[in-house]
């Protein structure tokens, strides 16, 4: 007898169950534009890539890649630099740039019809000059905390952009700060992470950067740092870059034309 009525809860529990299809509002694709142009220093900075991509429905795992643009970039004494689809990747390259500082650098994209543009100015970067660890931070007294110095110059106002990318499976920490308050200054891009040991390295890159790349990414920033999310939360405002569609203005791009001088250290913890 118990068996039967084990059978009969059993096959009841399955009945109950029902298929329930989530229909998310969706959207025409919208090209992304991911132009981040990096002079490294101690390099010719000559070889450039851009990565155009199409935003996708909540929840696919692949980015689609926008194939068959047209890109170029065009500095302030007239030199186009075309920038060449890698096969079907969605990324664009080009061997022949010429990166100055201070220059004024316009983009163009020609895709699906439409022209899209941006302008920006490569900002220079001051060096890193040391780096400080201390492997009993953070709240818990038990994470490594990284403070990487610098220089900022006197007399302007300077942004910038730094990457975190420790020898961990993790993802890169970004940050950004401006000198408003410490111009002229020695001054540092702070990182912390708990399971950081002796012995692992971190790469640290410091980008100089625009004002508005400065407020875009800050926003940006907040936005993922606020967490939200799910499909059945309020979603954030979405933040627009300096690129604009010429053709259709409603059908604007996401993503960022940005060029900067950069620093790279890699620190190994001790």
């Amino acid at each position: 007898m118990k068996k039967l009525i084990y059978i009969i809860l059993l096959v009841f529990a399955f009945s109950c169950e029902d298929v329930i299809d989530l229909e998310l509002p969706t959207s025409e694709p919208k090209l992304v534009i991911d132009a981040s142009i990096d002079w490294l220093k101690g390099t010719s900075g000559n070889e450039q890539t851009i990565k155009l991509s199409l935003t996708a429905p909540f929840f696919d795992i692949d980015v689609p890649p926008a194939n068959g643009a047209t890109v170029s970039i065009t500095d302030s004494n007239n030199n186009i630099f075309d920038f060449i689809e890698d096969g079907d990747t969605g990324i664009y390259s080009n061997n022949t740039f010429l990166p100055e500082i201070n220059g004024e650098y316009n983009l163009t994209i020609l895709y699906n019809g439409e022209t899209y543009v941006g302008t920006e100015i490569l900002k220079s970067v001051s060096e890193i000059t040391r780096v400080e660890q201390n492997l009993e931070g953070g709240f818990s007294g038990e994470e490594t905390e990284i403070k990487a110095f610098f220089n900022d110059p006197e007399d302007e106002e300077n942004y910038y952009f730094f990457e975190f990318t420790p020898s961990l499976p993790v993802t890169p920490t970004l940050d950004t700060f401006k000198d408003e308050f410490v111009n002229g200054n020695e001054i540092f891009g702070f990182y912390i992470e708990e399971d950081l040991d002796q012995g692992q390295s971190v790469i640290i890159r410091n980008h100089g950067v625009s004002e508005r790349f400065y407020e875009f990414m800050f926003i940006l920033l907040q936005q993922i740092d606020d967490g939200g999310g799910g499909p059945f939360e309020t979603q954030p405002a979405t933040v627009r870059g300096n690129c604009i569609n010429q053709t259709n203005p409603e059908n604007f791009p996401l993503g960022y034309f940005r060029l900067s001088e950069v620093d790279e250290f890699e620190y190994t913890i001790e």
